[in-house]
């Protein structure tokens, strides 16, 4: 969500800190703002609704000074209407001091009752307003103890930038339950919620962790943990590249991530399977351990709970052990019975989402090992995670996630094949023959996307209906369900996913000619019931479109239009399937002039619960 960027330094911070930000507008955002420091030491602040460029024409009639340091800030609205008055910065009375702020201040209520008893005037409804205030009335000439008094009243997740006329050369940030990051220059250093932010001015970055806050100016960076104790922070480098933030000519980032699939199963099946082998580096549980595992839970959120829901069949047919699947909102709510011989899979792209870092807690707190599968060095689910399976499918731009989930999912395959092997639950001929196709992979991405003219031809067809369903059974009723993910993402129409057996039991009242039904139905131990299913829709004047197999002449009898893919294990056809499916989604979108890349009310990482 919100997107943070802060600045202290030798250039001139406005158009800096701009042209930072416009990289964060994938996190989702309804408003925009920026706060400086002039020469004299005056505090600045411009706010506008809207995207960043009615901020920087606001800016543009404005005659703003050169100034070496400031905050920047995309507002996703949580408390009060999405306004230029609720967005960052906000400023205490005096217009001494400035706060950006992500996350939620759970006893911003209590606070802002107290600070009014002080005197304080509020003009905004949000709970960020309260930080300001509070660290002026702490404030007795130092910064960095004031905002240090200030954050440890404070109740919730956040990560905050602060400025203050008083300290012109000073950037104060701080961290707990939201991500932020340092970006260390030469004669300048940087604030950012994510990497793509500050790619282009610094490769090198320490990941603030919860509880520590962080003094920058422009030739020093200070880390602290909340109690003022100094600490030795850890520089890292990143290692993707500015080009994987960018697109490259693509027309949309989403476009650009579907179309870098290939290349990232390439890379994790070149990492992971080298020789035919399976390398689990960071896995970080023993043999032993997983032979002694009992049960599996898996938490995730949205797409990333999909790639959870095919985890589930392939590690419960493969390494024959009961798995549950929890959406992370709802796991820290029922009493999950967990022991030392329950493994928690927690699976996240930004590995900062805060209903899988919360259920993450609640499973260790009753003895749980947890591998994290997530896509983002440094972020807090990898830190509070025994094992790490990372992705590496690079940075991820469009909200709308397609690269991290097909990643997602070839992870879960590996890890579903050491879990059997620890378990000695597959034989050496199902392990080689899995194996072998799963090498294949990368050869069929290419087919398909070549063939993404046809899928056009299709989504052109069909943009103009009202309501989709998509239905699918057994391993590929997830695909169902994230098929019309993407499709209610960004085109705004209303799409189900459905277990196909339970058509009869409810969505079939949905069927008429004005519906468009989508049907995953390749080969298959359950494609003659598929069938069976697909002719109900058509007895009902259902238009149906059908991802089917390569050589299925059966399913063209049944099908307004037909999506072939190649032929490959039962098991692994979710792989295959959900790329006409992100194609179909995107082109639908495009067709109906959605801004695909940024869809509305949507954020890339959702920081609050």
């Amino acid at each position: 969500m919100c997107g943070i960027i802060g600045y202290v330094g030798h250039q001139n911070a406005s158009p800096l800190l701009l042209e930072c930000l416009k990289k964060l507008e994938y996190r989702g955002y309804d408003s925009s703002g920026l706060g400086i420091l002039d020469h004299q030491s005056k505090l600045i602040v411009y706010k506008s609704k809207g995207k960043i460029k009615n901020l920087e024409e606001l800016i543009g009639r404005k005659s703003l000074p050169f100034s070496n340091v400031g905050i920047c800030h995309t507002r996703w609205a949580t408390h009060g209407l999405p306004n230029d008055q609720n967005a960052h910065p906000h400023a205490d009375n005096a217009h001494h001091i400035a706060v950006v702020h992500n996350g939620i201040i759970e006893n911003y209520a209590l606070l802002k009752e107290r600070l009014k008893r002080r005197g304080c005037r509020f003009i905004s409804e949000t709970d960020t307003e309260v930080i300001a205030h509070l660290i002026s009335v702490l404030y007795k000439g130092d910064l960095r103890l004031a905002v240090q008094k200030a954050i440890v009243e404070l109740k919730g997740a956040f990560a905050i930038g602060v400025i203050s006329r008083n300290h012109p050369g000073e950037l104060i940030a701080a961290r707990i339950g939201s991500p932020l990051i340092i970006g260390l220059g030469v004669g300048e250093n940087y604030i950012a919620s994510d990497v793509p932010a500050i790619l282009e001015k610094t490769r090198r970055v320490i990941y603030l962790k919860d509880g520590q806050m962080s003094v920058l100016s422009q030739e020093r960076v200070d880390v602290f943990d909340f109690g003022g104790k100094i600490i030795t922070a850890r520089v890292e480098k990143i290692s993707f590249t500015v080009s994987s933030a960018q697109k490259q000519g693509y027309e949309h980032f989403m476009l650009k991530e579907i179309h870098e699939q290939p290349a990232i199963i390439s890379g994790m099946l070149k990492l992971r399977l080298a020789g035919g082998k399976l390398n689990l580096e960071g896995l970080g549980i023993s043999d032993k351990l997983l032979a002694k595992v009992k049960k599996i839970i898996v938490v995730a959120c949205g797409t990333a709970y999909h790639a959870g829901l095919v985890g589930k069949y392939i590690i419960e047919d493969i390494a024959k052990l009961s798995v549950e699947v929890d959406t992370s909102s709802e796991f820290r709510y029922r009493n999950a019975i967990i022991d030392k011989n329950t493994l928690m899979i927690a699976v996240s792209q930004s590995g900062e989402t805060a209903d899988t870092l919360a259920a993450v807690r609640e499973g260790k707190s009753k003895g749980a090992k947890i591998i994290a599968i997530c896509n983002s060095v440094g972020s807090s689910l990898a830190r509070e995670s025994d094992g790490l399976l990372y992705v590496h499918a690079g940075p991820e731009i469009g909200v709308a996630s397609t690269k991290a989930y097909t990643a997602q999912l070839m992870m879960f395959y590996f890890l579903g094949l050491k879990l059997a092997q620890a378990r000695r639950t597959i034989t050496p001929a199902r392990f080689k023959e899995l194996v072998k196709d799963l090498q294949k992979v990368p050869e069929h991405y290419k087919h398909l996307l070549k063939q993404k003219a046809e899928v056009f031809k299709i989504a052109a067809a069909n943009s103009h209906f009202g309501c989709f369903l998509y239905l699918g059974r057994n391993v590929n009723y997830p695909t169902a369900l994230e098929g019309a993910l993407k499709l209610k993402e960004i085109s705004y129409i209303p799409a189900e996913g459905y277990a196909a057996g339970e058509m009869k039991h409810g969505p079939i009242a949905l069927i008429d000619e004005y519906r468009a039904v989508v049907c995953i139905a390749p080969r298959s131990h359950v494609y003659e019931k598929m069938i069976s299913n697909i002719q109900e829709i058509r007895a009902r004047k259902g238009n149906v479109i059908v991802v089917a197999s390569e050589g299925d002449q059966e399913i063209g009898h049944h099908a307004d239009h037909v999506i072939r893919i190649p032929v490959i294990d039962e098991l692994l056809t979710p792989l295959l399937a959900i790329i006409p499916l992100q194609l179909m989604a995107y082109y639908i979108a495009v067709k109906r002039g959605n801004d695909v890349d940024q869809p509305r009310n949507l954020a890339k990482s959702v920081t609050v619960e």
